[in-house]
């Protein structure tokens, strides 16, 4: 089994991102991964998110805080919604007809088949064909988005101990391996240090 990676550059990332706005539009997968990439939730609990999670419809706003009980862990998360996941909000419920169209208790992530969500082979397809397209090497899946967010954040000078506690992980260990640390990581910092 391969094991997911990260999405290592900035530049890989804004392709990656981009591409179900400016390659393929489908304003839905591009919400799917830039929530993805800035929440650090699980593929689960992004595809549990019902409206009225990220939105307050009736006052047509999106709210600062997403707050959920995590289902792997059943361990409380509240998470920032950042410019960039509320600019993806928007640009979704824009391409649904607005905030009229939306109902409160609906999946953000919506099947065609029913009333539930799409189910995690879809948004692996979904991330997948982005990563392919866009020429990402390594295993990107679904947790890559995860993993991107980890490795990111430890890059921009986060420390390994918030970053775990972002995850709500249980041990430094498994946080360790998220992070995909790499040897031109540890290169990097043989070049930087030079006493």
């Amino acid at each position: 089994m391969n094991t997911a990676a990260p999405i290592r550059t900035v530049r890989d990332i804004n392709k990656f991102k981009d591409f179900y706005i400016s390659k393929k539009r489908n304003p839905r997968n591009y919400l799917l991964i830039v929530l993805g990439l800035n929440t650090a939730l699980r593929i689960s609990d992004i595809l549990a998110l019902r409206w009225n999670d990220v939105c307050e419809i009736r006052d047509r706003i999106i709210r600062k805080h997403l707050q959920l009980d995590e289902k792997k862990t059943s361990k409380h998360s509240v998470v920032l919604l950042n410019p960039q996941v509320k600019n993806a909000l928007l640009i979704y419920i824009r391409s649904l007809g607005g905030w009229r169209s939306i109902h409160a208790g609906a999946y953000i992530f919506k099947s065609q088949k029913g009333n539930g969500p799409i189910g995690r082979v879809q948004a692996w397809r979904i991330i997948s064909l982005a990563a392919k397209s866009c020429r990402i090497e390594g295993t990107i899946s679904p947790h890559s988005l995860r993993k991107t967010f980890g490795y990111r954040a430890w890059k921009e000078g986060i420390s390994p101990e918030l970053i775990m506690n972002i995850f709500q992980h249980s041990s430094f260990e498994i946080t360790r391996r998220y992070l995909g640390i790499c040897q031109d990581d540890r290169d990097s910092v043989f070049k930087k240090i030079q006493l």
